[in-house]
This record gives C-alpha cells, structure tokens and sequence, in this order.
C-alpha cells in the first residue's frame, strides 16, 4: 500500500515537473501576442519601404538579417547574431505550422545556390522582412515563399 502511494506521489511530481519545464508546442497568452504585434507594428511603421542593401544596417539601406537584429534589439531588448547563418543556429526549431507565433524568426532558402534570407512572423502567414526588390515589406508565406520554407526558430 504505501509502495503504490509512493509510485503515485512520484508519478505526479514528474507530471508537475514536465508541467513546469513546458515544451515548443506551449503558446504565448493573447497579451503576449498583442504586445508583440504592437512592437512589431511600430518597427515596421518606422522601417517601411527602406531600401534592400547587402550589408546595410541603417535605413540608408538594410539586408533582411540586420532589420532582424534592429527588430529584436530595439522592441525585444535581445542581441541577435548579425548574419542570417549564425541566426539559424539560436532558439528553438518549431516544426508545425500550426505552432508558429508572432516574434518566430521564419527562414527560407532561395535559388540554386541557396541564399538564406529571414523575416520575423506577424501571424495570419505574414512575415515582415527586407525584400530585395521592394525593400522592408510584410509578404505573405503562401505561394512562392512557401516553396521555400526552410526553418521556423522560437527566438523570444
């Protein structure tokens, strides 16, 4: 008897444990969400249709992996590495779309030699990022950047 109700204590303080730790699949509450579109959205208002540049880090001209760093250090207080490469190896790897949140880093791989470019998702598909021919824009996942989906990271 006291075998079993020690088995069963053990049980649920291992169920309260995985509780506490959480895992990718948690989701952020509807306050999170809204607080980070309302950064997100004031990044963009103030970022709108600068310029693409390879190497840019200003609004002079910017590449899709320095808006990303700009983003995450003016709105989120967190430094993130400068190339698009090194930023793919942070956070946590979210494997089902239905997982996504607003703040993931949604990264692609593009053409034959596969350039890697990056936006941050804004949910409803969308993604903000530094296209290379219209400049800081929000496009849609659907369609062509779909097709070249390549990883989604949980940075915040």
């Amino acid at each position: 008897m006291l075998k079993n109700k020690f088995i069963i204590v053990k049980i649920l303080f291992l169920l309260y444990l995985f509780l506490l730790t959480g895992c990718s699949s948690t989701r952020i509450s509807d306050k999170e969400r809204s607080r980070r579109v309302v950064k997100i959205s004031s990044f963009y208002r103030e970022w709108k249709g600068t310029k693409y540049r390879l190497g840019g880090t200003s609004k002079a001209g910017v590449d899709c992996s320095a808006l990303m760093g700009r983003l995450y250090i003016e709105k989120f207080n967190m430094k993130l590495p400068r190339t698009t490469e090194k930023m793919v190896l942070e956070g946590e790897k979210v494997k089902n779309r239905n997982q996504w949140e607003v703040g993931d880093l949604v990264f692609f791989k593009i053409g034959r030699k596969k350039v890697r470019h990056v936006g941050v998702y804004l949910g409803d598909n969308r993604f903000l990022h530094a296209s290379t021919s219209r400049g800081v824009i929000i496009s849609n996942i659907d369609g062509y950047w779909n097709e070249h989906l390549w990883k989604v990271k949980k940075i915040l």
